[in-house]
């Protein structure tokens, strides 16, 4: 499944006091893509089965096909919603990261461009990273506050296109 491109608009920069009051609609949504994407995966198990199933010789060849059919066509609609949860996301200027439940804000550190970092289960923002250091750079946020090194960023929108 192809996932949705991010939308290519103003971007949005968080302080952390912003991400966290966003992470009550943030957490419903990506609660929703997590189990979405397990329904997703549960039907490409699915199809997989019938198709190993259906290579062997049997009487009801139609039964496989059938099945094969309704759970394509299930596929195809339980990964649109999929999508739909996740542009959902992207409209918020929250980026996905993965489906166990990882996604990232954009702030400003020092005037560079880095990410409040969330997982599913975490209590509020706990963590950022550099744009290019991913979720094995992520340091805590405390270091920052206490040197205010996170900018206000809704003073700071920035055309990524610049």
């Amino acid at each position: 499944m192809a996932l949705p491109e991010q939308i290519a608009e103003k971007r949005r920069y968080f302080s952390v006091s912003e991400a966290n009051k966003a992470l009550p609609l943030v957490r419903a949504i990506m609660e929703d893509i997590v189990r979405q994407n397990r329904v997703v995966e549960d039907l490409q198990d699915r199809i997989a089965s019938v198709k190993r199933d259906r290579r062997r010789p049997t009487r009801s060849q139609d039964s496989y096909s059938e099945e094969l059919s309704q759970t394509l066509e299930e596929l195809e609609i339980r990964e649109n919603e999929l999508r739909v949860y996740i542009q959902e996301l992207l409209r918020l200027g929250v980026e996905f990261k993965g489906f166990d439940g990882l996604c990232d804000f954009y702030t400003l550190v020092n005037g560079r461009e880095a990410y409040l970092c969330w997982r599913l289960g975490e209590p509020e923002i706990l963590y950022w990273h550099d744009l290019e250091s991913g979720f094995q750079g992520r340091q805590p946020i405390s270091t920052l506050e206490k040197a205010g090194e996170i900018a206000e960023p809704e003073l700071e929108e920035l055309d990524p296109t610049d």
